[in-house]
């Protein structure tokens, strides 16, 4: 049920996408987002284009990002059915008392498309970025917060565990079932309804084993004498180069005509 999924998991790579400067890639990811949420009609293409493209030169199999969203399916395709059937405007098919209009599925399939580059680009950072250098590169991009008193290496130190905490929390499911399923449990092959009481029964020793993870990695810290931000030194420096600045003028320029082409 939880197996191949990658949400929060860094793939290793030495690609061109996987080369640049985190804060390159953060900042082309906002572009990326922008664009996504104003384009409409044909301003779709050159995001799914630049998106599709940096897949390719991430050298990630696309399959393997495929199947790591399936989890994700459900909440894209309810999202379309809801705007397929509660959209007012020319009928298309009628059953009983739901009608499917050709607006409610011009705008689910924007929506679904919509959704989709938006969970593309944000996954596409987090495979090719360290947790140390995502890190490095919010906490930089948030320097100027930190004259309002902001903790911004703190907020960035968070941000990032929670991403990493996305695959240890999958993991923990994943054994939690197979030893129930070593005891009888049944997660496959059964009715919705018994699946879903089946995953109730996770709840508790899953929600555990990440308090206890939590209380292992805030100790190993601890131990390390970690104090926050405050007179942190970094073993590599983060530096722009020709190739981030070619980057992010074409992100610049993918959403200018996402804007222009809507």
């Amino acid at each position: 049920m939880f197996d191949g999924l990658t949400v929060g998991q860094y793939i290793p790579g030495n690609s061109l996408v996987h080369n640049l400067d985190p804060r390159t890639k953060i900042l082309s990811m906002v572009f990326m987002i922008i664009g996504t949420t104003l384009a409409k009609g044909a301003g779709f293409v050159p995001v799914t284009g630049v998106l599709l493209l940096s897949v390719l030169l991430s050298g990630i199999s696309p399959v393997f990002i495929w199947r790591g969203l399936k989890a994700l399916w459900f909440v894209l395709l309810f999202t379309f059915i809801l705007q397929a059937l509660f959209t007012p405007g020319e009928p298309v098919y009628t059953l009983a008392f739901l009608t499917v209009t050709r607006e409610g599925l011009l705008l689910g399939g924007q929506m679904l498309l919509r959704l989709t580059l938006l969970i593309l680009a944000s996954i596409l950072l987090i495979m090719t970025t360290t947790p140390v250098n995502l890190t490095a590169g919010i906490e930089q991009l948030a320097h100027p917060l930190r004259r309002l008193g902001i903790p911004v290496h703190e907020m960035a130190m968070m941000m990032t565990i929670a991403l990493r905490f996305v695959p240890a929390l999958l993991e923990e499911a994943f054994t939690v079932i197979r030893a129930q399923q070593a005891r009888g449990a049944g997660f496959s092959g059964a009715r919705l309804e018994k699946k879903f009481y089946a995953l109730i029964s996770l709840m508790v020793p899953v929600f555990s084993g990440a308090f206890r993870r939590a209380e292992e990695l805030s100790t190993a810290m601890e131990a390390r004498c970690y104090r926050g931000g405050a007179g942190r030194t970094k073993m590599r420096q983060l530096h722009y180069n020709s190739r981030d600045y070619c980057v992010f003028v074409f992100s610049g320029a993918t959403l200018v005509a996402a804007v222009l082409l809507r």
